[in-house]
């Protein structure tokens, strides 16, 4: 943590909007993408993505500088998922996304080369394998590899065991491999390279 976001945090303890606003600019779009991947729908992710910033407002006073402001608003995120998932089950059935990979996401020039449409058709496989796997999974694949969190880290935010949080890992790694029909023996390596790609 910077000293200036150090300062910024204080001045929004003190209710200064400004600095929380600041705040919130440094960080707004690492939360909606988070969410974005967790629940593959833009408007979702959105409603979603202000609920996390509307806890957090409410609960800046009780942070303690004991981790960085990241690490707590991505517990506050974590806890609004899945209390979002308890109140709306059936959200999540079925769920489908339309986001489309443009040009400039893939660092493509202004004509579509194969190399682009190949990237393509490859990012919207994996978000249509992510979007297979079941909330939990999702959440814990993506807690993992999106956001690099060990085993006992993710066991502590989804209040589980270490060994349900690699055994939920695998089996969305096994999901993921049999949708996008990689036949060689597992690797952590491989699907989340595509996945932090896209």
């Amino acid at each position: 943590m910077t000293n200036s976001e150090t300062e910024l945090i204080k001045r929004a303890q003190a209710y200064d909007k400004e600095a929380f606003c600041k705040l919130a600019e440094a960080y707004s779009k690492r939360i909606f993408l988070l969410a974005f991947h967790y629940c593959h729908n833009a408007t979702d992710a959105e409603d979603i993505s202000q609920e996390v910033w509307l806890k957090a407002y409410q609960a800046l006073r009780t942070f303690r500088f004991d981790s960085s402001f990241y690490t707590w608003l991505r517990r506050i995120t974590i806890n609004t998922f899945l209390n979002d998932q308890r109140s709306n089950p059936f959200r999540w059935l079925g769920q489908t996304t339309g986001l489309e990979m443009t040009e400039a996401d893939a660092g493509a020039k202004p004509f579509k080369s194969e190399e682009v449409i190949y990237n393509n058709v490859l990012f919207e496989s994996v978000v249509s394998a992510l979007a297979e796997l079941t909330p939990s999974q999702r959440l814990m694949f993506l807690l993992r590899h999106y956001e690099g969190m060990s085993y006992e880290e993710i066991a502590a935010a989804m209040n589980c065991s270490t060994g349900t949080a690699k055994k939920a890992v695998w089996r969305a790694l096994g999901k993921l491999r049999l949708k996008l029909e990689i036949n060689d023996e597992p690797s952590e390596e491989d699907l989340p390279r595509l996945a932090a790609e896209y």
